[in-house]
């Protein structure tokens, strides 16, 4: 299969699908083509494959790209999700692996978080150089599709958790003993590395963001644990990422494909965020930025 580098006329889709460590391809989605993005903040991790699952139209994108070639603070966020706005997707599924920072939340769980505690340190905003916007972010990640994703989970007798806030650090270690032992003090249910980034600037960028948090140790806090490692958390992920592959395909299948007016804050999020007057903003800025801010300019 030959990829295609476009920059005009782009396939549209309906919902974005991202893929974590461990998955690297999404199960059914036929017809299959391949297409490379170019944005005005880079290129993408990798092709975006567009092909149908359940009559709607998909895309999927390698968050670290295909062989993981890239660590959680190489990962061009920006590129990524706005490659989704320009396929016209109104609805990402992420999908992560995390550690858990609570006793309840068990390895192989799954955790559909609703609050961020970002400690990242990576570009993670659209705007600057001249246009200002500021969005409401009490609310990070899509309070329907998380609905819709634990209603689904609960139906299959996956073993899932609804809410909870989800640590982000920047990696690519993972934490000291003192540092998980005050993250858990700090109330937080689960520790990564990516979903806090991508989630703000899919509000940025108008689209609805859920982040399907795959447990895959209990961090380092719990001293009667084995240490984080990669293999020990590459032994749980193969375990996960198969009922992530289950519990993507019924989404698709029954999440509509376009969000329900009033259902969330996503659609709408720049309505009034944005502070600079438009005359002033650089031409070729604006230009850059029309796929987020172009309806907003005409009013």
């Amino acid at each position: 299969m030959v990829g295609k580098k476009i920059n005009k006329n782009i396939p549209q889709v309906e919902i974005g699908i991202i893929g974590g460590t461990g998955l690297y391809n999404l199960e059914g989605l036929g017809s299959l083509e391949e297409i490379f993005l170019e944005t005005p903040f880079g290129s993408p991790s990798d092709a975006y494959l567009i092909g149908e699952i359940a009559g709607k139209k998909v895309a999927f994108l390698s968050r670290h790209g295909r062989g993981h070639r890239y660590l959680p603070a190489e990962v061009n966020y920006r590129a990524n999700i706005f490659g989704f706005k320009l396929l016209g997707a109104k609805r990402i599924l992420s999908v992560n692996s995390v550690g858990s920072l609570q006793e309840d939340i068990h390895p192989r769980d799954i955790v559909l978080p609703d609050q961020f505690f970002d400690r990242s340190r990576r570009p993670n905003t659209f705007f600057g150089q001249g246009v200002v916007a500021h969005i409401s972010f009490a609310q990070p990640t899509c309070p329907d599709l998380n609905q819709h994703l634990f209603t689904l989970a609960q139906s299959l007798n996956l073993p899932v958790h609804l809410g909870g806030t989800y640590l982000c650090i920047e990696g690519p270690a993972f934490s000291t003993r003192a540092e998980s032992r005050v993250y858990r003090q700090w109330g937080c249910q689960i520790i990564g590395m990516t979903s806090a980034t991508e989630a703000r600037l899919a509000r940025e960028a108008e689209i609805c963001y859920a982040s399907i948090s795959l447990v895959t140790d209990y961090d380092v806090w719990r001293t009667e644990e084995e240490s984080v490692s990669v293999e020990l958390i590459l032994e749980n992920l193969q375990h996960n990422i198969a009922n992530a592959q289950t519990l993507l395909a019924r989404a698709l299948e029954s999440i509509p494909a376009v969000p329900e007016a009033g259902a969330c804050p996503c659609p709408t999020a720049l309505e009034n965020a944005l502070v600079t007057d438009p005359a002033v903003i650089p031409p070729a800025i604006k230009e850059n930025l029309l796929p987020l801010i172009g309806r907003y300019l005409k009013k």
